[in-house]
């Protein structure tokens, strides 16, 4: 099993704080399934600001710590990069990173309550550039939730998302499991990945979400989800079926 995003590289952002918990996370990732974890590190959230150059180097030690200490675990970079204006400039000074530097797939993290309104500015000019925006968490958006139809628009212009683990598990409370469930069934997402932190309240749960997805969608839904994090690591082609919109009920009042 591929995670693709999760925050193990110690002392980066509130991940993980000192490389024993980054070498307790990659025990825990191994014992669930877990043998290629991407890691990804916050970046111009407006509190943590981690360069493509710093988060190479620091996934080369942790591999040397988990070869070292004969943990069956591979660590590959990424970044979970904030929406903000200049990620394009940034991107050609060497600043931004793509998943597993493919030059294919960027993470693209939106205020967990709103949606910026250049954002769909920002998809085009990424995508004119030849890389495919993948939009983290989206089910743990309120303005999503509130307004489906602003994700159908993006997803139908050719954006990727990742919903997280846990929330399918119900970690973040039954309306943020609803709607991941919405989403899932609208083909509106297209991977599933941990975002740990650490071993406590923001573990991986990449098994139980996985058990839950076979029980009520099958496991063709589990192998697509799984296939398409390895074409992401590998820079290949994702598969994804044709957007639909959330369908939203609609109370009638009687007059």
């Amino acid at each position: 099993m591929i995670d693709l995003h999760c925050h193990i590289l110690h002392g980066m952002d509130d991940g993980a704080q000192t490389i024993q918990d980054s070498l307790h996370m990659a025990k825990q990732a191994v014992s669930e399934g877990i043998h290629t974890i991407v890691a990804t590190p916050h970046h111009q959230n407006g509190k943590y600001i981690n360069e493509k150059k710093e988060i190479i180097q620091r996934v080369e030690r942790l591999n040397a710590y988990l070869l070292q200490e004969r943990i069956p675990l591979t660590i590959l970079p990424g970044q979970e990069s904030r929406i903000y204006g200049d990620i394009i400039k940034d991107y050609h000074n060497g600043k931004i990173l793509t998943l597993n530097q493919t030059d294919k797939y960027i993470f693209m993290e939106l205020p967990s309550s709103q949606v910026p309104n250049f954002t769909e500015k920002l998809v085009y000019d990424i995508q004119s550039e030849g890389l495919t925006p993948i939009i983290v968490h989206p089910e743990r958006n309120s303005r999503f939730i509130e307004e489906p139809d602003i994700l159908y628009n993006l997803v139908n212009k050719g954006v990727l998302t990742q919903i997280t683990a846990s929330s399918l598990t119900g970690r973040f409370g039954k309306k943020i499991k609803k709607f991941s469930m919405d989403l899932i069934q609208a083909n509106l997402t297209h991977m599933i990945a941990s975002d740990a932190h650490n071993l406590s309240g923001r573990n991986f749960y990449m098994q139980a979400a996985s058990a839950w997805i076979v029980s009520e969608y099958g496991m063709d839904m589990l192998c697509m989800f799984y296939e398409n994090a390895e074409a992401i690591v590998k820079g290949q082609k994702c598969f994804k079926d044709t957007p639909d919109k959330v369908r939203t009920k609609r109370f009638l009042g009687i007059f």
